[in-house]
């Protein structure tokens, strides 16, 4: 399923534009937080689909299944830093529950296209 251009997957195209929406979130963001949780937010946003771009241009289906593997760590990552703003009362749930569910779609996708490599890779094998 080697497409010819990371922009041409769906997970790569919804976690961007994720990314767009995270970052206009942490706009709103006490000013204080710009260098503590808002950066951590940050950094897990655009690990996602900077992670499948990376791991779409290498070489193997193991590479980018390892890649695929980062980017769901991130955004687990980024989902518990959702989380933990709206305990501590940066955020509502009526701002961060759309986005607990976009990036748990994202997650499904990731999970998806990890699978679809998998027996790509075991087919091949065979």
């Amino acid at each position: 399923m080697k497409t010819s251009n990371f922009k041409e997957l769906a997970v790569w195209q919804k976690s961007m534009n994720l990314a767009v929406e995270i970052y206009d979130l942490i706009r709103r963001l006490p000013p204080d937080e710009r260098y503590g949780l808002s950066d951590q937010i940050r950094r897990s946003t655009v690990s996602i689909p900077s992670n499948i771009a990376e791991g779409h241009a290498r070489n193997t289906a193991k590479e980018f299944l390892r890649f695929l593997s980062i980017s769901r760590g991130s955004a687990a990552e980024l989902q518990t830093q959702l989380i933990l703003s709206t305990k501590i009362g940066y955020l509502t749930e009526e701002t961060s529950n759309p986005l607990i569910q976009e990036i748990v779609e994202i997650d499904k996708m990731l999970c998806g296209l990890m699978r679809f490599i998998k027996s790509k890779h075991q087919q091949s094998d065979n």
